[in-house]
């Protein structure tokens, strides 16, 4: 049975040539790969700590022994440098107990291959793993547990086919039997589905594929009329609010919309805030999942020739939630209040850019908002919506 320290030397090795070019065969010149033994273990030379010297020179003299490496003792009996015997390659995996790289990689890319027809953002991450995987990089959002990488990607041809709104342990129950699996890789399917999808935001990819931790509602009010299983509901008679449950959707017979506008807001104080007498005011729960895209197509076959409008953050966010949200629905949203005059209007309340703001509004240069995403860029501002005085 290989030792702690047989093995951590063995996997060092391993690791080193793994990351070479002699593992792809694109080396021109034979390479040797060494360690230093003080590096890896800092101890060693440590003279009052006797069990690490003996135990680290006990493990070097079984390697050289069983020929999978090269070394010599100094005459104070210290080893420095270890050279792997690239001749025992196989022993030395076999030693270990290590699965080789290539061999998981053959693998992964059959993993890959079953699903790379599943959807089109699958398809984009396959594709990118075979050109990683070509040019010796990691295959990302796998840690050499192929189990687990088939539960990401399954969960990922599934979750873009919820089309009710589904609680996260019960989507997890109805893809993998198990009520806390997709909790535990969760994360890893939202960055991949992120990363190679189209949503506006990373912390609302599973809201809008209808995947959520609790019941959702759309807050309305202002100048419409419901028509709720049939029941009409005049929201101008009332002050505040209501909330319509993502359950009672689906008995909204009409939504006769009386104003001259439409408005969705995406932060729930300023939609609280917001006070006009002729428009129907939608907050959509910071997300707009299918349930929300289709009462808002309902909205919209019954009142076609009103203005639709969308508040937001002036930023990138808030851009990628507009577009997402005239794509998804079909229906012309414009911006209000995302514009160059209120940038300017509320100079003072705007924030520098970080570095993945500048990358994702240079994405938006060809936009319809150009005008708003270049003055951005070149004054370094963006705006929340909440500075912005109702």
């Amino acid at each position: 049975m290989i030792g702690k320290y047989e093995k951590e030397i063995i996997n060092r090795l391993l690791d080193k040539y793994e990351k070479s070019k002699s593992f792809t065969g694109d080396n021109k010149v034979n390479q040797n790969f060494t360690i230093k033994i003080p590096a890896l273990f800092p101890k060693y030379k440590d003279q009052s700590n006797f069990e690490v010297f003996k135990n680290t020179n006990d493990a070097v003299d079984i390697l050289v022994r069983k020929e999978l490496v090269f070394a010599k003792q100094s005459a104070s009996h210290l080893y420095n440098d270890v050279t792997f015997n690239l001749e025992k390659l196989k022993e030395a995996y076999d030693y270990a107990g290590r699965i080789s790289k290539k061999q998981k990689n053959n693998e992964a890319i059959k993993l890959l291959q079953k699903y790379e027809s599943s959807n089109d953002i699958l398809k984009r991450y396959c594709f990118e793993q075979y050109d990683r995987i070509s040019n010796n990089k990691t295959i990302e959002y796998f840690n050499g547990d192929l189990n687990e990488l088939e539960n990401v990607l399954t969960a990922c041809c599934r979750a873009l086919n919820v089309n009710t709104e589904t609680f996260l342990r019960d989507f997890s129950v109805q893809v993998f039997k198990d009520s806390k699996l997709f909790e535990k890789i969760n994360g890893k399917v939202i960055n991949l589905l992120f990363q190679y999808g189209d949503f506006p935001e990373k912390e609302t990819v599973l809201g809008n594929l209808n995947i959520v931790k609790n019941p959702s509602y759309i807050n309305v009010k202002g100048n419409a009329v419901l028509s709720l299983a049939g029941q009409e509901l005049d929201l101008s008679k009332i002050k505040g609010d209501i909330a319509i449950s993502s359950v009672s959707l689906c008995d909204i017979d009409n939504i006769n919309v009386m104003g001259h506008s439409v408005i969705t807001i995406e932060n729930l104080t300023s939609f609280h805030t917001f006070s006009e007498p002729n428009m129907f005011v939608i907050y959509l729960g910071g997300y707009h999942n299918k349930i929300r895209r289709e009462f808002i197509k309902k909205m919209y076959e019954k009142n076609p020739n009103i203005n639709y409008l969308h508040f937001g953050d002036i930023d990138a966010g808030g851009f990628y939630i507009l577009e997402h949200l005239r794509r998804e629905t079909g229906v012309e949203f414009k911006p209000y209040k995302m514009d160059i005059e209120t940038l300017k209007n509320y100079k003072g309340y705007t924030k520098k850019l970080t570095e993945n703001d500048c990358i994702r509004l240079n994405r938006l240069l060809d936009s319809k908002y150009s005008h708003v995403i270049k003055f951005m860029l070149e004054n370094n501002c963006k705006l929340e919506q909440e500075s912005i005085n109702l």
